[in-house]
């Protein structure tokens, strides 16, 4: 057993993203740091650190003499982030399937229960509950760079996903594209898994498309 300890420059680092990625953070007012720095109890150093990496992480941009502000979701970033996804997570998601012993097929179906019990009544936790999901599908694979890559993907994709699932209907959709998906990762399906998750993720960008002007 292993103890994984955090610093606060880290801890604070996490706050600030799922700030971002579930829209908490407005994109067109820099970052207020007196009051971020306040509301957390901590000082202004470790807050810069997290900061500093966010912008690393693709998800602030550091304007001179005005600071730091959420980065704009565009129709060219979203192509990369998916296109990457495409190139990347099937393959992982294969691998995974293949080697998944039976406590991971366990936290795989736990991952997608806690995502369906969010889409029903915590609307806030849906993104963070569907990258849980798509890892728990992923990490079995035992490749670290390639779970790393997947899931920094997945929290740079996370603001395109809930883009994606606000008109009515698709979050029915993604439900029963999630099922499916599960039902061949458990069965061990390599080539029905790696064509369902390619469909899923490639209809997800097509969707952002149209909403994005693209």
């Amino acid at each position: 057993m292993s103890i994984v300890v955090r610093t606060l420059s880290e801890q604070i680092f996490e706050i600030v993203r799922e700030r971002i990625v579930s829209g908490k953070l407005p994109v067109d007012r820099a970052v207020r740091q007196d009051a971020l720095a306040a509301e957390l109890g901590v000082s202004k150093i470790p807050l810069r650190e997290a900061l500093a990496r966010l912008e690393q992480e693709g998800l602030l941009i550091n304007a001179a003499n005005r600071g730091f502000f959420v980065r704009a979701m565009s129709a060219e970033e979203a192509e990369e982030i998916f296109a990457l996804r495409l190139s990347i997570e099937p393959d992982a998601v294969v691998a995974a399937a293949l080697a998944a012993s039976e406590e991971e097929r366990d936290a795989a179906r736990a991952a997608l229960d806690e995502l369906n019990r969010a889409a029903a009544d915590r609307l806030d936790e849906v993104g963070a509950r569907n990258r849980d999901f798509h890892m728990a599908l992923v990490r079995p694979g035992k490749r670290l760079l390639t779970t790393q890559l997947v899931e920094r993907l997945h929290i740079m994709s996370e603001r395109y996903v809930r883009k994606h699932l606000e008109p009515a209907g698709r979050e029915d959709r993604a439900h029963l594209e999630h099922a499916v998906l599960m039902e061949a990762w458990l069965a061990r399906d390599a080539e029905r898994a790696r064509t369902l998750i390619a469909e899923h993720i490639g209809g997800t960008l097509g969707d952002l498309r149209r909403q994005l002007g693209r």
